[in-house]
């Protein structure tokens, strides 16, 4: 048993599928730097990360796939599922040894699951443009915290530059600790030293922090949410369908 060990990021799995078709030896697992490692195994090969390398698999796959489908392999990297890594590498190797494209041949059975997983990630997105709820800080910043199921943060930043331009905002993942901060003019990628601040685990700003008339507008909300629902309507199932109750902690008109 070959086995590849990497750090774990994208730009690294590609590094992986450059120096396995260049050393003829492919990988029968591949491993994250520090993961344990399996009983039995016969060599373990250490990949570094390499921006030429990177850059020439990615131009590569450029040219046998759609934009589509090069989305396709974004959106499964951004999954997070187990083995997710596998998957990927031995999608993108099928790519470079076919002579047509693969990305249609849906009876290959890693071409139909990373469709599948595909469509999860982007019904995520989805809810997450819809379930974010901004909260205005004292410096005026606009503070909205999210949970998403995949890390599907990174695909809605450039809805929320857009939607959002006339105001300063921060949109932080507090389940993968890091968010996009936007000042008006850019939007960066953020962390934070300090990751035990009450506001960055709760996803709730405190006295301290909050806008004065943000309270305010905050009632305003659940009143309005209260005031247009009809309770002869109500149908739990369906709603818990439409809102799931995981995003239910981070929505302002269901707190109590």
């Amino acid at each position: 048993m070959t086995i590849f060990i990497y750090d774990h990021t994208f730009d690294g799995l590609l590094t992986c599928l450059f120096d396995a078709y260049n050393r003829k030896i492919f990988p029968d697992l591949i491993l994250k730097e520090r993961e344990p490692l399996p009983l039995f195994y016969d060599e373990v090969i250490h990949i570094t990360t390499s921006e030429e390398k990177y850059n020439r698999v990615w131009k590569g796959l450029q040219k046998k796939l759609s934009a589509s489908a090069l989305s396709n392999l974004t959106y499964g990297w951004l999954s997070e599922l187990p083995d997710i890594d596998q998957l990927l590498f031995r999608y993108m190797r099928k790519t470079f040894d076919a002579p047509v494209s693969i990305e249609t041949n849906f009876g290959d059975p890693d071409v139909l699951e990373l469709s599948k997983i595909w469509k999860k990630v982007n019904n995520e997105r989805h809810r997450l443009l819809q379930f974010v709820r901004f909260q205005k800080a004292s410096d005026g910043t606009f503070f909205a915290p999210v949970e998403p199921l995949y890390n599907v943060l990174p695909l809605t930043i450039r809805h929320f530059r857009d939607r959002f331009a006339d105001q300063p905002w921060l949109i932080y993942d507090i389940k993968r600790k890091y968010g996009f901060y936007y000042d008006l003019k850019s939007v960066k990628e953020v962390t934070f030293e300090d990751e035990s601040q009450a506001h960055l685990i709760t996803g709730i700003l405190q006295d301290n922090q909050i806008a004065k008339d943000e309270k305010l507008f905050q009632d305003l909300w659940k009143t309005y949410f209260k005031a247009i629902c009809i309770k002869e309507r109500l149908n739990p199932r369906k709603h818990k369908q439409d809102m799931p109750v995981r995003y239910w902690k981070l929505l302002t008109e269901k707190q109590i």
